[in-house]
């Protein structure tokens, strides 16, 4: 079988986010978007996913670049004064690994967010990570034990096949990255914990435009996939966006062209938990990949 999710994430980060996502869901082939539900425009963004109820909608567990749930005094090891993550995730990944009061906090904060989600009164559809540091261990061990409390929502695999990746792309692509894919993969099938077979955005990211999208669904493989993206009605939200084409992005989403080649694929589309609760929908990684 062969099933698309195509997902928008950073849903709440800004107006101009979540007016996309309403849009590109309307109108075009958004099935899926991510939320974070500490950022400034979360509220704004709920209050969109409760007036379109086919939105599939899942939480994007934010631990570098954005703002925490929980207040500074409750896990000062791991925000600034105003509540922020930074963005040094190699510093902060060994620090979650080896100290154990960094952890307490980390955990505290992963069920917070949770929590927030779950009180919005949005089914949840998926859990995912911002900069997929998820990928990190003690991390996805914490969203397997802490989901397990919230249905155990399916998981983002972050793994782009080399095609669409390209030889050079670094990153999430890189051979270095290849055994911690596959551990995350294990863990994840023996906790029963459904995920996509692929993903396409990686090397991508902040540039998914029509030609990009229509490629790329030229190709797609069996199994699952997703296709992620940006989308917002303007650039330049956040310095660390600075170069994303939020604005190219939704024109691709709101693409007939695109909307062709997702018919011509003849790929079942939604989100994730609707194509995971298929048999046939969660299958082996494609020759493909």
């Amino acid at each position: 079988m062969r099933a698309l999710v195509i997902t928008a994430d950073d849903f709440g980060l800004h107006e101009a986010v979540n007016e996309a996502v309403e849009q590109a869901h309307r109108d075009g082939v958004l099935t899926c978007t991510s939320l974070m539900v500490g950022a400034e425009a979360a509220d704004d963004a709920v209050r969109r996913a409760r007036a379109a109820p086919q939105l599939a909608v899942g939480l994007h567990v934010v631990l570098a670049d954005g703002r925490a749930v929980l207040p500074p005094r409750r896990i000062p090891a791991l925000v600034d004064d105003s509540g922020r993550f930074a963005d040094r995730m190699a510093r902060d990944g060994v620090r979650f690994f080896t100290l154990p009061r960094v952890r307490r906090q980390l955990e505290a904060e992963i069920r917070a967010q949770f929590a927030a989600f779950a009180a919005t009164g949005v089914p949840l559809d998926h859990v995912n990570a911002h900069k997929h540091f998820h990928l990190h261990p003690t991390v996805l061990s914490m969203l397997i034990a802490i989901g397990a409390e919230h249905g155990s929502p399916p998981v983002r695999w972050p793994r782009e096949p080399r095609w669409a990746a390209g030889r050079d792309s670094g990153g999430l692509g890189s051979a270095l990255l290849a055994p911690w894919l596959a551990l995350m993969r294990r863990r994840l099938r023996a906790a029963g914990i459904p995920c996509n077979d692929q993903i396409f955005g990686l090397s991508g990211t902040g540039a998914m435009d029509e030609a990009r999208l229509l490629g790329i669904l030229a190709r797609l493989p069996d199994g699952l996939s997703e296709i992620y993206l940006h989308p917002a009605t303007r650039n330049g939200l956040t310095s660390t966006m600075g170069a994303y084409r939020h604005r190219d992005e939704l024109d691709a989403l709101l693409s007939t062209r695109v909307r062709e080649a997702v018919r011509a694929s003849g790929a079942a589309t939604g989100g994730f938990r609707a194509l995971t609760a298929a048999p046939a929908a969660h299958t082996q990684p494609s020759r493909a990949a």
